[in-house]
């Protein structure tokens, strides 16, 4: 009988645990398809806040990613059609000390120079690009990398393959609008 018990107590703090350990995921609706991302929030607190603040405020609805790299990655959460900037919050810190890498399919804060600058734009990359990590990257700050794609890469490896061009300041940018209809927090 007191081995039952201790058994079904270590299950319950088991499953206790195992709820409060998992990750938010995401559903990023596309023009081209479906993404699925989990967000560390184990190792991005800060960033991950962030990103479902703008999701919450339903701010990624509707804008493009607006610069896509092939042989590098796709970025978006800051631009509308037509190239209009769309107005975010305040930066925030950059958590790329966190351990994660820049690797295929993860998801990270794009920024300027600066290197507590990023606000709503994020990047998904299509290679290893272990460059932008923090102990390896030029400036030594880094990208924060929060998140990765668990279902859908084939749409972001269709996205990275549109035709690009110039349109006015701006580079690589898709020729026709990849939209980002919605980013929904997965139940």
């Amino acid at each position: 009988m007191k081995f039952a018990i201790i058994v079904a107590m270590i299950l319950a703090f088991a499953s206790v645990r195992a709820a409060q350990a998992a990750n938010p995921v995401v559903v990023m609706d596309t023009s081209f398809g479906e993404i699925t991302i989990e967000l560390f929030e184990d190792k991005a607190p800060i960033t991950v806040k962030n990103f479902l603040d703008y999701v919450e405020a339903k701010h990624y609805d509707g804008l493009i990613f607006h610069r896509v790299i092939p042989d590098f990655m796709i970025q978006g959460g800051g631009m509308a059609p037509g190239m209009v900037e769309k107005e975010t919050k305040k930066p925030i810190k950059n958590e790329s000390t966190n351990g994660l890498s820049n690797e295929r399919g993860t998801l990270a804060m794009a920024r300027t120079n600066v290197p507590d600058s990023a606000t709503s734009q994020f990047f998904i990359n299509v290679k290893d690009n272990n460059f932008l990590d923090k102990a390896r990257s030029r400036d030594g700050v880094g990208y924060c990398v929060f998140g990765r794609v668990i279902k859908g890469m084939d749409v972001v490896d269709k996205i990275k393959e549109v035709p690009t061009g110039q349109k006015g300041v701006h580079g690589d940018v898709p020729v026709r609008d990849v939209v980002i209809k919605s980013v929904k927090k997965s139940s």
